[in-house]
Formats: structure tokens, C-alpha cells, sequence
């Protein structure tokens, strides 16, 4: 570097500079590029911004150093302010446009990242404690409700949530599920063996987000758009994801968007499914898939009748076990599997899981001569539903799996096969049947006279009550259950029932004579709201009835005698 100290205007000379913030580019003029030609030797000051103040300093105060430099054969100055006090102004407005430090933006990641739910929200938060009291001071008799394990609400609520994981294990579309994978496979290997199923001959998909998205991924997965299903009608006891019209046609549910559905029905004077009308429905239909299983059916389900019917229509025969999974799981109620070549399944229902959805499919040789009227199979053939299924629910119907249900599904899996959890489920049965007893003796209707498995449907007609209204009633009381629609002498639909299961507050430790207590509150309540129903009592009117603030206290001392599992109540 040639060092100078001549100070002068700055002259361009085919040198162009440019700057921006703190960077410093040239352009040379082509026409100045020829090395060879002489080249006045002018020195160009290149000065960093300056205050007034300090520009007014620089030279006689000798405020700033002067450096000397070529480049190119042109020589150039840069000035550079010392730090001293002339300057102090201008260091301060730099100070104050300053980043902060790597330390400090690092422990506002971590303050923000680490603030408990009370405090990064405390109006989620009262919000959801007023849910858990709730809960804890209230009846729960949903047959679709359940309390999960303290295991089973930690990893839902654990860092697995933060991973995307599209596509199957083995086969993802991300980087960095080496251990997702591991946590899947397991889930999926505790779901055979928590049914009993061999490898070889089934396999399972633990991915969809709810058995209405298993059961529409096995409709995509293996029909076109138009193509016959056949469901227990939704009046019935069915569920809407089977296919459902209302009765000035309009379609409720994606299946019958989609797809043709045609309903069969229970007999109106014994509740009981009614299969010879279902076979003959089903041969002059010819459905695809033929569907067994509902959300309120109270009795066993006759699957060697389901396989001839649909041997005979030439249909593949799937069931819905999302209410009994449980139940099947302990060898309570009898098993699909022998018969049906896919089952599908909510896992957060009996099963005592996170909220999500399963699907098995049969896999292997499809086997002789099964059926009646149809051969479907000479022992060559193979079953081809892995391959549809898997890619109906991704890419067809879903995006990335949910990896804290997967690995919350894989510890409730694990304790399904346990005794304890058989033995749970005998009480779950023992606990309907008595609530069954105890209602009966009351006189009160129930559907098919009683239960086979873990719920119950209470007819309300002969007290002259609603359903909606004792579900109403029910609920200021801290008792829910859900309405139903009953089938009357004449076959019209009326809402004239509730349906009552025992799985939850099993999970409570609630046993036989908690559930004799259960009827006499039940009955309490249904009487009250007869006599409301009458009086055409309002919503306000009833939150301070007599009648039913003394129901309400008696069932809040009732149930705050029983913990809530994986809670600290």
C-alpha cells in the first residue's frame, strides 16, 4: 500500500464509488481498464458519516486518523474517527440502534419458549381449569367418553408434536423421523397384538386423526366415487359416517356425498337388527362394502350372518367396532376379525386411548371358496387393500400423522393387553348390567330390555319426556349423556331416548352399587323434567329450581368421592 497524506476533492477519474450502509463497491469505467496508459495518481477520501459537530473537528482537532491506500493504481483515503469524548454523540446513536446480544436474544427464546400455560395465557387457562372442575364434580355417561391415563395425556402433550411426518415409516417425505419411525412400528405392532392378530395375515394403519377418517379412507382407498355402501341406518343406531339421508333428503355426511349409501334398520318392536331384511335390501342393492357396527347398538352383533350376506352380494364386509373395541380387545363381546376383512376403529372410546382412529385390512391369500353364491378366491388370489388404504389416508385424505397420538395410541395399546385392563373392562360390563338392573326395576323402558355390552338405551316416551329435555335437565344437574332418536310401535323416528354408558366412570373406580346410586339420579332427574317439561320452564328458570339444585348437590358430593385419572383432583 502506498502510503500518502495529500488530502484533496474527491474526482471520479472513471473510478465510480458506491456505498451502502457499510459496504463499499467499485465500478471501473471500461474505458480506463488499460493498465498501460499513465494514470494521474489522485488521492479519494472515502469518510464514514459524521455528526456537525465531528466534521467541524476532524482537521483541527486532529479528531480523526487518515489512511492512505491505492487500489488500481488510484490513490485514496479513508478517515477513521478515534474514540474519544469530540465523538461520545455519535457513539451513543449507534448504541442505540444496536442488536441485542447473542446471550440476550437467547434468553428471550427461552422466556418465551418456557411460560407456563398460566401465564402465556391465563385466559385459556382459567378457561380449561373451569373444564377440569367440571369433570371432577359431574357424572360422565357418555358411551363415547372416557378419562385417559397420566401417561397417555403426557406425551399428547410432549414434544412429539413438534415433528412432521408425511408418508409411512420408511418412507417419509421429511428428514429426521428415525425415531418416529421406531415410535409408529411400535404403535403398530401393540395394535395386533392387543387384538390378537397375526402379522401375516393383518396389517394396521394408526394414522388417521378419527374413525370417520378411517372409515372414509377405506371407502376411497377401495371404491370410486358413486359406488354402494349399506349401513346400520343412523335412527337405528348407526353412525353418519356409514351414510346417512335426513328424511327430506339432504346428505349429513361426506360418505353419502360421495358415495350411494342405502341404510338397513333395526325391527321397531324389538330394537334388534333385522337380518333378514337386511339380506334381502342388500341383494337387490349389491354394496361394495357392507358395514357392521354402530354408535348405539346395546347387543352382539351376528357377524357369521354378516359374512354369508355379504359372500351372497359379493361385498367386502367391514366393521365399525369404534364403540366395543374395548370390550373385543378383552374378549368381552364377540370378535369381528374372523370374519371381516377390515375393521375400523376410534381409539378413545372403550379402548380408554388418545382421540384418533384406526384401520386393520386383511393381507395375505384370500382364502377358498368362501361364500355361498360367489367363489372369491381359489387360494391364489390376493388381498390388495394395504397398498389402497395407506395411500387413501396420505396423500389422499390426510396430511403429516399427529406423533403425540401415535405414541399416546402405543401406551394405551400396552395396557390393553394387560389383565388389569381385562379386568376393567369385565367391570365395565358388570356396571351396565347393574345399571340396567336398577333402571328396570324403576319400571323404566330401555331398548331390547337390556345390554350386552357397555351402554344402554332408556326409552322416555311412557314418562312423556323428550329426550332433549332430560338431556337438558341432566346436564344442570352434572349428569351428561346425549339424546337419541327412538323407533316407535308405527316405525317413525321420534327423539324419545338417551343412550347411558358405564366406560367413564369405571375409569373412576366406580363399581355396581356407584351405578344403582347412578339409576336413582337418573330417575330423579328424568321425574323433574317431566313436571319442567309441562311447565315449559326457561333455561334461566332452571338453574335455580329447587328440585334441581338439590339433584345437582347430591351428585357433585356423589362424584367428587372418585379421582380423576392422570389429574390432580
Amino acid at each position: 500500500m502506498d502510503l500518502s497524506h495529500s488530502q484533496s476533492s474527491n474526482l471520479s477519474l472513471g473510478l465510480q464509488t458506491h456505498r451502502s450502509d457499510d459496504s463499499i463497491s467499485f465500478q471501473i469505467d471500461s474505458n480506463r481498464r488499460d493498465r498501460s496508459k499513465s494514470v494521474p495518481s489522485v488521492p479519494l477520501q472515502l469518510m464514514e458519516p459524521t455528526t456537525e459537530e465531528e466534521s467541524g473537528n476532524d482537521e483541527g482537532e486532529g479528531g480523526a486518523d487518515v489512511e492512505e491506500f491505492r487500489i488500481l493504481g488510484h490513490s485514496m483515503c479513508l478517515k477513521r474517527r478515534r474514540d474519544s469524548e469530540s465523538s461520545s454523540s455519535s457513539s451513543v446513536s449507534r448504541r442505540c440502534v444496536e442488536q441485542p446480544s447473542l446471550e440476550a436474544r437467547r434468553k428471550a427464546v427461552r422466556a418465551w419458549g418456557n411460560q407456563p400455560l398460566c401465564v402465556a395465557d391465563p385466559d385459556v387457562f382459567g378457561i380449561m381449569e373451569k373444564e377440569k372442575e367440571r369433570q371432577y364434580k359431574g357424572i360422565e355417561l357418555i358411551a363415547s367418553e372416557n378419562f385417559v391415563c397420566q401417561a397417555v395425556m403426557e406425551a399428547l402433550g410432549s414434544h412429539l408434536t413438534n415433528k412432521y411426518s408425511e408418508g409411512m415409516p420408511g418412507a417419509r417425505y421429511y428428514g429426521g423421523n428415525e425415531y418416529i419411525d421406531e415410535i409408529e412400528n411400535l404403535c403398530k405392532d401393540r395394535a395386533l397384538l392387543a387384538f390378537g392378530l397375526d402379522s401375516e395375515t393383518w396389517g394396521v394403519n394408526v394414522q388417521p386423526y378419527s374413525c370417520t377418517s378411517a372409515n372414509f379412507a377405506v371407502y376411497t382407498g377401495l371404491l370410486l366415487p358413486g359406488d354402494r355402501i349399506m349401513g346400520l341406518d343412523t335412527p337405528s343406531g348407526g353412525n353418519t359416517s356409514h351414510g346417512y339421508y335426513t328424511p327430506n333428503g339432504r346428505k349429513v355426511s361426506g360418505a353419502s356425498i360421495f358415495f350411494e349409501s342405502l341404510p338397513y334398520k333395526v325391527n321397531p318392536q324389538t330394537g334388534l337388527v333385522d337380518y333378514d331384511k337386511l339380506e334381502e335390501r342388500a341383494l337387490d342393492f349389491r354394496p361394495k362394502i357392507l358395514i357392521c357396527g354402530g354408535s348405539s347398538y346395546p347387543r352382539e352383533w351376528d357377524y357369521v350372518r354378516f359374512r354369508q350376506i355379504a359372500d351372497k352380494c359379493g361385498s367386502v364386509l367391514m366393521c365399525d367396532m369404534a364403540q366395543i373395541s374395548g370390550l373385543i380387545a378383552a374378549k368381552e363381546c364377540v370378535s369381528p376379525f374372523e370374519y371381516c376383512d377390515i375393521v375400523t376403529s376410534t381409539t378413545h372410546k372403550s379402548l380408554r386411548g388418545p382421540r384418533g382412529g384406526i384401520i386393520f385390512y386383511r393381507k395375505g391369500s384370500k382364502p377358498k371358496k368362501r361364500g355361498l353364491l360367489l367363489n372369491q378366491g381359489d387360494g391364489s388370489d390376493k388381498y390388495d387393500f394395504e397398498e389402497k388404504i395407506n395411500f387413501a389416508v396420505f396423500p389422499s385424505l390426510q396430511g403429516g400423522p399427529h406423533n403425540n397420538h401415535i405414541a399416546a395410541l402405543a401406551i394405551a395399546l400396552k395396557q390393553v393387553a394387560t389383565p388389569e385392563y381385562k379386568a376393567y373392562m369385565q367391570q365395565v360390563k358388570k356396571n351396565a348390567q347393574a345399571l340396567a338392573a336398577a333402571l328396570l326395576k324403576k319400571n323404566c323402558r330401555l331398548v331390547t330390555g337390556g345390554t350386552d355390552n357397555h351402554l344402554l338405551l332408556w326409552d322416555l316416551r311412557n314418562l312423556g319426556l323428550t329426550g332433549k329435555s332430560f338431556e337438558k335437565v341432566c346436564e344442570i344437574c352434572h349428569i351428561t349423556l346425549n339424546k337419541i332418536a327412538i323407533f316407535d310401535d308405527n316405525g317413525m323416528i321420534t327423539p324419545g331416548g338417551v343412550r347411558i354408558g358405564t366406560p367413564a366412570m369405571t375409569s373412576r373406580g366406580c363399581l355396581e352399587s356407584d351405578f344403582e346410586m347412578m339409576a336413582d339420579f337418573l330417575f330423579r332427574a328424568a321425574q323433574i323434567g317431566t313436571l319442567v317439561q309441562r311447565q315449559k320452564t326457561s333455561l334461566k328458570g332452571l338453574q335455580s329450581n329447587k328440585d334441581i339444585v338439590e339433584l345437582r348437590t347430591r351428585v357433585e358430593n356423589f362424584a367428587t368421592q372418585f379421582a380423576l385419572p392422570g389429574l390432580d383432583v
